[in-house]
């Protein structure tokens, strides 16, 4: 049994976070452990306003040993961070158990909102995280808070942001653009359009674009999917074009979990595929 680990927020409701990584560990056939760094709630009384509870510091490096020290993993992603010390407490797991197969998601706003956590807090990320990272996996908004770029709204700005961040120290970096680059540019094409840039060279996935308002938790389980293609095996290209495959089915078979919000169905492409 192939084990592997993420190291994210729990969301409360069960669409995002290291729920969403685990259900999709469990469709690649993977043992998946969890270490949680921030608790997300939402309030069905205040238009599902998002609250986050960090974990103390000794409760997440209790949890980090019980992972790395007493069982080890092929392969780690993480989320959520929430405080510089999750930040740093990441770092010396991922660095010092010699991590090669880790996957950067670096998660800075709760969905729905427009600006970031903590400014600092993404800047110590890039820092001491991105020069550890197989593959970093920024949305739009993320892509350009790693870059330092204004905005990030055009495939051109996309290969601009990639080719940064991997200056940056990642080895490879995957830009989503998806349902937001169509949103942004309405004229353009129905295909929902990702930049994969291994260093050298960039490639442009493109699947049918998902139209649907329920995508709570798609970029936690496109990176989930990463980091379970390189704990099987995979190459980094090899497991990044079977996530974009994996997100697309999830996303076809997403549904209202209440009148706020929805994900994805992680078992889609078995529906699809069986």
């Amino acid at each position: 049994m192939i084990k592997i680990a993420t190291i994210a927020g729990s969301d409360a409701s069960g669409g995002a976070g290291l729920e969403a990584d685990l259900k999709t560990f469990e469709e690649y056939g993977l043992y998946g452990m969890a270490a949680v760094t921030v608790i997300a709630t939402m309030d069905p009384d205040a238009g599902w306003g998002h609250q986050v509870f960090p974990v103390k510091e000794e409760v997440l490096r209790a949890q980090m040993e019980t992972i790395f020290k007493g069982v080890g993993v092929a392969a780690a992603k993480s989320g959520m961070l929430g405080t510089f010390y999750a930040v740093e407490v990441t770092r010396e797991y991922i660095e010092g158990y010699g991590i090669r197969n880790y996957v950067l998601d670096p998660v800075m706003v709760c969905k729905g909102a427009g600006e970031a956590l903590n400014p600092e807090l993404n800047a110590s990320l890039a820092e001491k995280l991105l020069p550890l990272a197989a593959v970093v996996t920024p949305n739009l908004f993320e892509a350009a808070q790693l870059s330092g770029l204004d905005t990030v709204s055009t495939p051109a700005r996309m290969r601009e942001a990639a080719r940064i961040i991997a200056d940056k120290g990642a080895r490879t970096v995957f830009v989503k653009g998806g349902a937001k680059l169509a949103e942004q540019n309405p004229s353009g094409t129905d295909a929902a359009l990702d930049i994969f840039f291994d260093g050298t060279s960039f490639e442009v996935l493109e699947s049918p674009l998902i139209k649907t308002g329920w995508t709570h938790g798609a970029g936690c389980t496109t990176a989930a999917a990463i980091t379970a293609g390189l704990a099987r095996g995979l190459s980094i290209h090899d497991a990044v074009a079977l996530a974009k495959r994996f997100i697309t089915e999830s996303l076809s078979r997403s549904f209202p979990l209440n009148k706020w919000v929805g994900p994805g169905n992680p078992g889609g492409w078995r529906q699809e595929f069986r």
